[in-house]
């Protein structure tokens, strides 16, 4: 009697693991079945100008070497920091609310905001928050 209820859960078991695999194998098919599409019914019609470099919407001139100012990034990256970080506000504030974490939570975000305003800081020493 013991020997069916243990295969039996393995069955289940396995079950489950059948269905996720089955799942990647047509999401797999789904994507092979797109490229072979796309790629039946595109045009084809090569072109000299087809071949040239394009980057938004000017077209290439002179060298291929042209010098970028990073603090244009680096504006980017603060942006990405800081709207991450405050997405955690989010969550924060429901757990704040329940009762029982009010004080631990409290304590973890004004480390967590400690450390936004480090970074922050950090970046206004260095020079980065002026725009020259």
């Amino acid at each position: 009697m013991d020997v069916p209820e243990r295969t039996g859960l393995a069955a289940d078991y396995f079950q489950s693991y059948s269905v996720v695999g089955l799942l990647a194998v047509v999401g797999v098919l789904f994507v092979a079945v797109a490229f072979a599409a796309g790629r039946l019914l595109r045009p084809v019609v090569p072109t000299q100008e087809k071949f040239l470099t394009y980057e938004c919407g000017v077209d290439p001139v002179g060298e291929g070497w042209a010098h970028t100012q990073v603090r244009y990034y680096v504006y980017a990256f603060l942006y990405v920091i800081f709207a991450v970080d405050s997405i955690f506000l989010f969550p924060w504030a429901t757990v704040f609310a329940a009762a029982g974490y009010g004080a631990t939570t409290l304590v973890e975000m004004f480390i967590f905001l400690g450390f936004l305003a480090v970074g922050l800081l950090y970046a206004y020493k260095k020079g980065v928050l002026t725009w020259t």
